[in-house]
């Protein structure tokens, strides 16, 4: 069976469409209303969801997603209750589900138990933003052996690096906007232009979608004007952050005004 990340970006290439991405800390403040969010993003226009693995020391991650990620924890998530909240969400939404989670977690869990339970809770990726490319032989076999797309990222900083990684890519490339952690940002000033020319070149087929610090719908459009799609969290999970059980509304209309300015 073909990996729905790849039919996402298929179906929306032939409609000459960019993909929005979007993220929740699972289990913020509760697996019910990760599960209402989640699906209230899908029905407004998310073609991607990725859901945050809470982890005690989130180094990549800015002041909004490390207290999302303590929150969660505190409300008692654990990995198998992720599980099961996807499991959940597979009833109602045949739609690409992402974990983003650390190297740590997989570990701890059990590489190959994690792939496993992956594929049979229909999970269609993986993003470890901790596990440098080079190092990524440590999960890479067990994930291809159970269907499950590793997905790479690359950073202003990747340079000649864009093209090796691209080329060994699949699902989607995670381009990161910034340098730094997640958070929203009022202005991005990469040269995405001579970042992502590596991309253009025929042999490089995984697409790319920019993501960190795009907070609003301007941004998003900006962003995906420059690749296959942008990635949306902090703001997102600002908006839990006010409204708690509350936000599937509001996460919905904000994801909304996104997928619009697109």
């Amino acid at each position: 069976m073909k990996n729905r990340i790849d039919v996402c970006f298929e179906e929306l290439k032939k409609q000459n469409k960019k993909a929005l991405i979007t993220f929740v800390t699972a289990g913020d403040p509760d697996m019910e209303t990760t599960e209402k969010c989640v699906l209230g993003m899908f029905e407004n226009g998310a073609d991607i969801v990725e859901l945050g693995v809470p982890f005690s020391d989130p180094i990549a991650e800015g002041p909004t997603i490390q207290k999302a990620s303590l929150r969660s924890l505190k409300a008692g998530t654990t990995l198998d209750k992720i599980f099961e909240l996807v499991c959940s969400l597979r009833k109602k939404t045949d739609k690409p589900l992402l974990l983003m989670m650390y190297i740590n977690t997989i570990f701890k869990y059990g590489t190959e138990k994690f792939f496993s339970l992956c594929q049979a809770n229909s999970i269609d990726g993986v993003i470890v933003p901790d596990l440098p490319f080079e190092e990524r032989d440590e999960i890479k076999d067990t994930a291809d052996k159970y269907g499950i797309y590793c997905i790479n990222l690359v950073a202003p900083t990747s340079h000649e690096r864009v093209r090796t990684i691209a080329k060994e890519s699949k699902g989607f490339l995670y381009v990161v906007s910034s340098l730094g952690v997640t958070g929203t940002r009022s202005n991005i000033t990469t040269d995405f232009n001579t970042l992502l020319a590596p991309l253009k070149d025929e042999d490089i087929t995984c697409p790319a979608c920019i993501g960190f610090g795009i907070s609003n719908p301007e941004q998003a459009a900006k962003m995906s004007s420059y690749c296959d799609g942008a990635i949306v969290g902090s703001a997102i999970v600002n908006i839990i952050a006010e409204y708690g059980q509350n936000s599937a509304e509001k996460v919905g209309e904000f994801v909304r005004s996104l997928k619009d300015a697109m």
